[in-house]
């Protein structure tokens, strides 16, 4: 890691339960590439503080997670086409005090439905209806998926949520399910449901493929009965790879090589906490 002095450009991560995920990513990048440049992540404990001190502080980029892809929304001055579309955020760029808010998370689902050939006749079912799970249903939809159910406790995000996309809610999810598909806390490491599965066994064992957005522990409970009921599966470290390295593109106009973005990812998943 490069002394650090006046000149060490600054981003950061805002999220209520922060993890090492990003700041492993960016910072092994960063010594890589021989750049001047750190990361650290902060559980802020008032958002509309954090962002003024991103934007008077100079700080170059932000990763925004839970919960507040869209509360940040009303906080910064542009919002480009990845976030506008789906309103919600998850990276924030400041070029001279100007704010400017992109979604990575879409573009990293979309790519890995593509790169998986997940078939988009699969029925689907998503539980969440958060800022990611925006992300998650616009990539469904973006990539030609028609039977799609949104699974939310909260009638009137779902609903809203699905209904956006012309998909259907429901308030459990049925049995039936060819891709299921995780984007709520369920699993999260450090969470009051860090053990518990967002499907049942049942239905795990029915699917063909599971997907789970929670990349903090690297393998999920639920990751960890789709590989042993034999299933294919996307997981969070795979969406926290491709959307970090699209981070790192916006916040320093440098693409680095797949060799290193793995290398990075490597490390990464080191520091991640197990089931």
């Amino acid at each position: 890691m490069p002394i650090l002095n006046k000149d060490t450009t600054l981003c950061i991560s805002l999220s209520a339960r922060p993890s090492n995920n990003g700041t492993r990513f960016h910072n092994h990048l960063y010594d890589q590439l021989g750049l001047n440049w750190i990361y650290k992540a902060f559980a802020p404990a008032d958002l509309t503080q954090a962002i003024a001190g991103v934007r008077g502080l100079g700080i170059r980029g932000a990763a925004v997670s839970m919960p507040y892809k869209e509360a940040v929304i009303a906080l910064v001055d542009m919002l480009a086409p990845s976030a506008a579309a789906i309103d919600s955020v998850n990276t924030i760029v400041n070029d001279g005090g100007v704010l400017t808010a992109h979604n990575t998370d879409y573009s990293a689902v979309l790519n890995l439905l593509k790169s998986h050939q997940v078939s988009p006749t699969l029925r689907t079912v998503v539980r969440g209806a958060g800022g990611m799970a925006k992300a998650v249903v616009a990539a469904l939809r973006d990539a030609g998926f028609r039977d799609v159910v949104v699974v939310a406790r909260n009638e009137e995000a779902g609903r809203s949520l699905a209904e956006t996309y012309g998909y259907a809610w429901a308030p459990e999810a049925q049995d039936g399910a060819e891709l299921l598909v995780n984007v709520t806390p369920i699993g999260m490491a450090g969470g009051a449901e860090a053990q518990q599965l967002s499907f049942t066994l049942e239905q795990v064992a029915a699917a063909q493929m599971v997907f789970d957005v929670v990349a903090l522990p690297a393998e999920t409970p639920l990751i960890g009965a789709a590989r042993s009921a034999g299933k294919q599966v996307i997981t969070g470290a795979d969406v926290a790879t491709l959307q970090a390295a699209e981070q790192f593109v916006l916040y320093t106009g440098i693409t680095p090589t797949d060799e290193q973005i793995q290398a990075a990812r490597d490390f990464m998943l080191e520091g991640a906490p197990s089931v």
